[in-house]
């Protein structure tokens, strides 16, 4: 689902059950070397901004930033909130889960809504 986007970006919603947002160029690119220089730093500045807001909203363990592209070979890049006690903890979130959970965390939606006014 997408959150925003603009001529250059989108940001989506990415259902899990930790905080998690995917930033995708809208023109495909294969590798971000390929990346004109204006979307990279683009992409920088909105991983910054993310990261920032989900520190000061969720005040995760850490904060995990992703992009690998094997399966989906164009550039984007993942922002993961995560908690000591997230099913996966300390494993990536594509790794083997850790343990069954229900995590109690501030509504994302309410988080999304705050990010846009960042954003915009």
């Amino acid at each position: 689902m997408i959150l925003y986007e603009n001529g250059l970006l989108r940001i989506e919603k990415h259902e899990s059950d930790i905080p998690w947002l995917k930033i995708f160029t809208q023109t495909p690119y294969k590798e971000m070397s390929e990346v004109p220089f204006e979307i990279q730093m683009s992409i920088y500045k909105l991983l910054n901004i993310i990261e920032l807001e989900m520190i000061k909203y969720y005040n995760p363990t850490k904060i995990n930033i992703a992009s690998f592209g094997n399966y989906l070979p164009e550039v984007h890049w993942h922002i993961m909130a995560r908690f000591e006690l997230d099913s996966h903890f300390p494993e990536p979130m594509w790794g083997e889960k850790q343990r069954d959970v229900e995590l109690d965390l501030p509504e994302f939606e309410l988080f999304c809504n705050r990010l846009l006014q960042v954003i915009l």
